[in-house]
Parts: C-alpha cells; structure tokens; sequence
C-alpha cells in the first residue's frame, strides 16, 4: 500500500487551517469589536498546533482532544458575540470553516465521539443564533460532511493497514513453511543418496549371492545397518574421523549408540569440528562395550556428553542399575 508522507499531510493541514486565520483577519473590520476575534484566532492556532505537533501514537492525546472541544465551543462564541446574526457578515464567519477543519484534525487523529460533540454544537450555536437558513450560508453542512469524510478514510485506511499486515504476516509464514519444506525435501535427498552409498554394494553382492552370505558378509551388514542408523540418528555428530571411530568400536566387538537431539545445531564449522576431534578421539582411546553418545541442549557449557561403560552384568540382566561399570564420563565444552 502506497503511503502519503505525514510531514505533507501535516503541512497541508496547517496550511488549510492558517488560511481560516487569513480570511477572519482580512475580515476584521466586520465585527463590532476586534478583541474577541482575535482572542478566538489565538485559540484556534493554539489548538491545531497542538493537534499537529507530531507523535508517535497515532490517536490524539485525551487532554489535547479535551482542549480542541473546548476551543470549538468558545469559538463560535467569542465571534458570534461581535456580530449580526442577519447582516452579510462575509468571510468575517470564518469560525464555521475553522471549527471544522479542527474536529477534522480530531477525526483523523482517531477522536470521532469528540469531533462529533464539536461540529454538533457548532450546528446547535448556528441554529440558534441565525436559524434554520443560515446552514447554506455559514457551511455549517460541509463542516458536517468533512468529519463524516475524515472518520470513512481513517477507518478504511486502518482497515486497510490491518489487513496489509495480516497478508505480509501470511505471506511471511508461508514462505518460511515453504523454506522448511525444500529444507526436509534437500534433507531427505541427502539422507537417502547417503544411505544409497553405503548400502548398493552390499545389497548388490546380496543378490548376487542369491542371499547366501558367508560370517563376514553378515558382520558386514550388521556394521552396514548400524551405520546407516547413525546417519539417520546422528546427523550432527557425524564426520569422517567419527566414522571411522565409531566403525572401529564396533568391528572390536563394542555396542555404540549415537543421539543427535539439535545440540550442536547452533555450533560455528570450527567449534564443531574441534568436538568431532575430541569425540573421535575419545571413541578411539575407551575400551568400553557399551558407548552412548549424545549432544547437550543448546545453552548448557558442554556441547556432547559420552558414556562408556562395561557388559551387561547380572543386576543389570534384573532391571537394576549398579552405577560401577562406567568405564568412560566425558562432557566436551562447547567453547
């Protein structure tokens, strides 16, 4: 949505509204006395400076919307109170005009219940002062007309920028969803042309076989469907170094397990790769049977904990945790 600079739509309105001053003092030999008017053209600047002074809310202030009314009010009164109700009073009703360019500013600034008050007294002070026939006249109606146009617009354009916004918000989401998505989909691809690579050559000597495999074509595919599991389960705690580690653990007879649970997703390439180092290296240096390998969530000082430990004993066999096996406790830092 295309938007108007405010500092044009606030200098228009202080241009219109000065023009009001201009005709009333252009018209100061009309009134009986010059006092009271010029007493109600220091109020009415006062007022609509005070309205257009720029802030950051957008609705008017309750006090200044307070100070308009009031100055809409004493207006048509210090001015009607030096002239004739049914002499040809020119530009010297000047008020009129004034009064509703200001509940205008009011109506714009969010303020409709008082630019309302304000225009209708000035329509019950004109009625009573110069009767029904003065409406034309004095353009009491097209001040009527100018707030009803400011409240529309203020409305529909609020309405509008909520409903801008909402779209931007929608749009925003649905990118993001469609980012995730060809994120899942670029994952997915990876994992199963990883998962290709390591599993054709031995599915292929499979089939070749016609499925007889010998011992060490067995242990092969035990090794092979662990480290698949590993690339689906350790996304993040994998390299070549760990590889390697975690394979030979395994052909010496060891059960490793590894968890990636998002722990070292908001790891810089140096910081991981130096705990990849450390995880290798302590993969490689145990001679624990069972290793358990999991990352730490992010916030925590260590970034992946290990834990070694022993065969399954008897308590262990019954459900019952000794503790006294743990060949292997290492938290590596993150930084």
């Amino acid at each position: 949505m295309i938007g108007v600079p405010r500092i044009i739509v606030v200098a228009l309105a202080a241009a219109f509204s000065a023009y009001h001053v201009v005709l009333g003092l252009a018209s100061l030999a009309t009134p009986s006395m010059a006092g009271p008017v010029i007493v109600a053209m220091v109020l009415y600047a006062t007022a609509t400076t005070l309205s257009l002074v720029p802030g950051r809310a957008r609705l008017l202030p309750t006090w200044i919307a307070a100070v308009d009314l009031a100055v809409a009010v004493v207006m048509p009164l210090l001015v009607c109170a030096v002239l004739q109700p049914d002499a040809d009073n020119g530009y010297a009703t000047w008020y009129v005009a004034a009064v509703g360019t200001l509940m205008t500013i009011v109506a714009v600034r969010g303020r409709f219940v008082i630019a309302w008050v304000g225009v209708g007294f000035l329509t019950v002070q004109s009625l009573v002062w110069a009767g029904l026939g003065s409406f034309a006249t004095l353009g009491v109606i097209g001040s009527l007309v100018w707030v009803a146009v400011a409240q529309v617009t203020t409305v529909t354009t609020a309405r509008a920028a909520r409903d801008t916004a909402a779209f931007a918000v929608a749009e925003r989401e649905a990118s993001e969803l469609q980012a995730a998505q060809d994120a899942h989909l670029v994952e997915r691809q990876v994992r199963l042309e990883s998962t290709t690579r390591i599993a054709a050559p031995m599915l292929r000597r499979i089939v070749d076989s016609r499925g007889t495999l010998d011992a060490a074509g067995r242990e092969e595919c035990r090794q092979l469907e662990a480290a698949i599991r590993d690339e689906i389960r350790g996304r993040m705690l994998l390299d070549d170094g760990v590889r390697e580690a975690v394979r030979a653990a395994r052909m010496r007879g060891a059960a490793v397990t590894l968890l990636d649970e998002g722990g070292l997703d908001d790891l810089d390439d140096t910081s991981r790769t130096r705990v990849l180092d450390s995880l290798s290296q302590a993969i490689s240096s145990t001679d624990a049977e069972r290793i358990i390998v999991r990352t730490v969530a992010p916030g925590s000082l260590a970034a992946v904990t290990v834990v070694g430990r022993g065969p399954v004993g008897e308590a262990e066999a019954l459900g019952v945790d000794s503790g006294d096996d743990v060949r292997l406790w290492l938290e590596i830092p993150r930084g």
